[in-house]
């Protein structure tokens, strides 16, 4: 039975063949009526998404923030307890961005791995190796450090060029070798970014996972993502589509309608993914880049 994170991924990739992650980032305000105005909303909504989607995804992401703003982390701990509970094979990951000096990292470490049992993390790295090397020392936990972002603004500090590299090209040399002991650190990587994406595959090889952001209803492109950043087995990404997929429907219909949702995401992804990384199709997308061109 897989027991570090990275055993749980490389089986949830296998199974279900798939590397499509659900968010859960649930809003009470877009929530249907009959789910909003009952009990714990947010955990009814959640197991509601998860029973429909389970089958089609490689792992579920939690946004801590949608349940914190509410003071409804009872929700996220029972809706991650439900999910231990029916789909024990997938694992949880806590988007939770944490980053503090050393011993407040070490709090957060403890909030996200024994409070909320998550198989793994997103790490703000500002802090420098104080903020990550705490999440980092649970060796059977993954660590997914914030490197490129999807969002407009990232330019402002992620393009900065210190020498010759720009600071998200050092943030991820630094994760992916003298960060990384244990060998669990993942990097974040925005979608919108593919060029980016590539170039972080080829400095970082196949053996760090990225967690794709901006998916769905930030607009990045599947294909563009999936060929951009994919390992050479056609894996190493966790393809992340939260508000595309839950908010599919609004009414009563919606866990068909974000199940449906998942498995047009799941099938594009597969669809874009290359198997043998020598086949004809590996070589003509990827030959000319190789080559300088």
């Amino acid at each position: 039975m897989a027991t570090s994170f990275k055993q749980k991924i490389a089986a949830a990739f296998a199974e279900p063949d798939s590397l499509l992650c659900v968010g859960l980032d649930p809003e009470l305000s877009r929530l249907p009526h009959a789910i909003a105005s009952g009990r714990d909303p947010f955990y009814a909504f959640g197991r509601e998404i998860i029973d429909a989607t389970a089958d089609l995804a490689c792992c579920f992401k939690f946004q801590i923030a949608h349940y914190a703003a509410e003071g409804r982390e009872h929700e996220l701990e029972r809706s991650i307890e439900y999910l231990r509970q029916t789909h024990p094979n997938i694992p949880v990951l806590l988007d939770a961005k944490r980053g503090d000096i050393g011993s407040t990292a070490e709090r957060y470490a403890l909030e996200c791995f024994e409070r909320f049992g998550a198989d793994a993390v997103t790490v703000n790295p500002y802090f420098g190796s104080d903020s990550v090397r705490p999440f980092a020392a649970w060796a059977d936990r993954g660590v997914f450090v914030v490197c490129r972002t999807s969002n407009p603004s990232a330019r402002e500090i992620q393009d900065l060029r210190v020498g010759n590299r720009a600071v998200f090209e050092i943030v991820a040399g630094l994760a992916t070798t003298v960060w990384n002991p244990h060998k669990n650190i993942s990097l974040v990587v925005g979608g919108t970014y593919p060029e980016d994406l590539r170039s972080l595959r080829a400095e970082c090889g196949d053996d760090i996972l990225f967690l794709v952001l901006g998916v769905g209803a930030q607009g990045a492109n599947v294909r563009d993502v999936v060929t951009s950043g994919q390992s050479s087995d056609g894996c190493g990404l966790l393809v992340s589509s939260s508000r595309a997929i839950i908010y599919a429907s609004s009414g009563p219909d919606f866990a068909s309608a974000a199940r449906a949702a998942a498995e047009s995401m799941r099938l594009e992804i597969n669809k874009a993914r290359f198997r043998n990384p020598s086949s004809p199709e590996m070589l003509a997308s990827h030959g000319p880049r190789a080559q300088g061109a």
